[in-house]
């Protein structure tokens, strides 16, 4: 997928990308190609890909999560950025911190998001367990997105003391989750999850990965 492959493909999905995010969008790939000789962000098979699954992967969150204006959002284990970058991008009046634990790669997100000219991007090079003693990030925020970063109940583990009450844990995964949404529920009773088979038209790469984002949200105040 190129440029403007990505481009008509989110437009045919609702996704609407102005002709300046469609830049910050090449030059975020531009730096990823070269960076990612340097340290490895992303494996090398998906170098040619990274339209598809990074940025589109990423703003896929954007067709079924409603995202209200201005939330603070938190992104853990971002590694290169994503998901956050990409929704950051298409969505300039979201908040994001950017948490690595991984300094160089942390780093490196930072300089992508200062290249993009991105307002209000925090990175921090921590682990989610040492942030979450930071008082200054508790009850913050009204979503926690992570990527392929471990287990559910782990997930869940590391995101919910940032949560503020009614916020919401959005998970892009893969294949079959029923097993780790078990056991993640035997450790948060009051958790409910809601698991999207991703379909994006003119596109069918993340049916046939079967790539899903899950969405955890509590009854009451976790």
């Amino acid at each position: 997928m190129n440029l403007l492959e990505f481009h008509s493909v989110c437009l045919i999905n609702g996704i609407i990308l102005d002709e300046e995010q469609i830049v910050l969008f090449e030059r975020y790939h531009r730096e990823l190609v070269y960076w990612n000789e340097k340290i490895n962000l992303i494996s090398q098979k998906d170098v040619e890909n990274i339209y598809l699954r990074h940025f589109l992967h990423s703003l896929t969150l954007l067709k079924y999560i409603e995202i209200p204006s201005k939330s603070y959002c938190l992104d853990i284990g971002t590694g290169g950025g994503f998901p956050g970058i990409p929704l950051k991008i298409a969505r300039q009046d979201l908040r994001f911190v950017l948490l690595e634990s991984v300094n160089k790669k942390a780093k490196l997100a930072e300089m992508f998001a200062k290249h993009t000219g991105l307002p209000s991007v925090e990175v921090i090079a921590k682990r989610a367990e040492n942030l979450g003693k930071d008082k200054s990030y508790i009850n913050k925020f009204n979503f926690v997105f992570t990527r392929a970063v471990s287990r559910v109940k782990n997930i869940l583990n590391w995101s919910i003391p940032f949560l503020k009450n009614g916020g919401k844990i959005i998970m892009l995964k893969g294949g079959n989750l029923q097993k780790e949404v078990d056991e993640a529920i035997k450790s948060y009773s009051n958790a409910n999850f809601l698991e999207i088979l991703i379909q994006i038209k003119n596109c069918d790469w993340f049916e046939n990965e079967d790539k899903k984002i899950l969405i955890c949200s509590f009854t009451q105040e976790h």
